[in-house]
């Protein structure tokens, strides 16, 4: 099990890597904290506090805190969408924006089961439960699959095998859209 400290460390040095700073109301940053560890003991993952799990870690990939989409948001509107994550002027002012959803809407259909034919039961914090198992499938519709492919960055090389390329690099930023799939055959002789 992950120790409050752990996770208050790691959410620390990861803000200070990336120029960053831990939201600066009290009382919003323990809740986040305490989010992340009861997320990280109940999933195995510190999935993101604020936003609803389909407790398949493939499905949840780039909601991993610090998710997919903290650096674009912190870019655009000086904080990420839980507000965890803030950027100099806004630790200063201690004003917290809003900062609307950028998660697309089929990715967050997966947490609710309504696009994949899974009864899924969105999960909440604050319930006490352990390990949540994988959503069932009801009687007669196949578990949705996630289909990986190998992605890398044109401006640094960065190699991710991910069913989407990240929002962003997480070694030099650049978008979305710099990245490119690698294609690869296997071919059998004998």
């Amino acid at each position: 099990m992950t120790t409050f400290e752990e996770v208050r460390k790691r959410a620390e040095a990861d803000a200070k890597t990336y120029g960053y700073f831990l939201t600066p109301q009290p009382d919003l940053l323990q809740g986040f904290l305490e989010g992340l560890k009861t997320n990280e003991d109940r999933y195995g993952y510190p999935l993101c506090p604020c936003r609803l799990t389909s407790n398949n870690f493939e499905f949840d990939r780039d909601i991993i805190c610090p998710c997919d989409y903290r650096d674009p948001d912190v870019a655009q509107y000086g904080s990420c969408y839980c507000r965890l994550y803030v950027n100099k002027q806004v630790y200063e002012s201690k004003n917290l924006p809003e900062v609307p959803e950028r998660r697309p809407l089929e990715k967050q259909a997966r947490a609710y089961g309504s696009q994949t034919g899974v009864s899924a039961k969105p999960t909440t914090l604050g319930v006490d439960q352990k390990k949540a198992p994988s959503a069932s499938p009801e009687v007669g519709k196949a578990q949705p699959t996630v289909k990986k492919k190998l992605w890398y960055c044109k401006q640094c090389g960065y190699v991710v095998f991910r069913e989407d390329p990240p929002y962003v690099c997480p070694i030099c930023k650049a978008k979305k859209e710099l990245f490119a799939e690698i294609e690869s055959s296997v071919e059998f002789k004998g």
